[in-house]
């Protein structure tokens, strides 16, 4: 039994780090994005200038950075959180949080060796941000009375 819970609460957190791992690599740098974010940019907004352009495509980067260490936050937290009754704990979001940070900083040295990569502590900042916002859409989600994490995508849709 125990093993079946840890097969079913950490093998999300183990695929979606690997996920975090593969964009991490050359094939997700801003050089290989930009051919295709700028052309679509350029398409929808053919008026901006070039410096407008490159501010929008790196916001859309960090947009991803904070979109995928708030999916890792709510992995995290459902990890730390098991079987327990209770919506929100405090200890499992710190717990989240910490594990964000860490990943994160594994993720900024990881790039460090990629050739078309560079680590950012602003990054690592970025990406702890949006973990430390998937642990307060969680209280806010308890706060209104879902009964998990899990549950947080159902209520989205209503």
């Amino acid at each position: 039994m125990l093993s079946r819970n840890i097969i079913k609460y950490w093998s999300p957190v183990i695929l979606w780090m690997s996920v975090i791992f593969w964009m991490s690599t050359g094939m997700f740098s801003s050089e290989n994005t930009s051919h295709i974010i700028l052309p679509l940019i350029d398409y929808l907004f053919p008026s901006i200038s070039p410096q407008t352009v490159a501010l929008i495509h790196g916001l859309i980067r960090k947009t991803g950075h904070v979109a995928e260490y708030f999916i890792l936050g709510l992995f995290l937290f459902r990890a730390f959180r098991g079987e327990s009754l209770h919506r929100w704990r405090l200890r499992c979001s710190i717990y989240a949080i910490i594990g964000v940070a860490l990943y994160a900083l594994s993720d900024e040295f990881h790039q460090s060796f990629v050739a078309t990569r560079s680590a950012s502590i602003v990054d690592v900042g970025i990406d702890s941000a949006g973990g430390a916002l998937s642990q307060i859409v969680i209280l806010l989600q308890g706060h209104r009375g879902a009964s998990s994490v899990d549950e947080i995508g159902k209520d989205a849709g209503r």
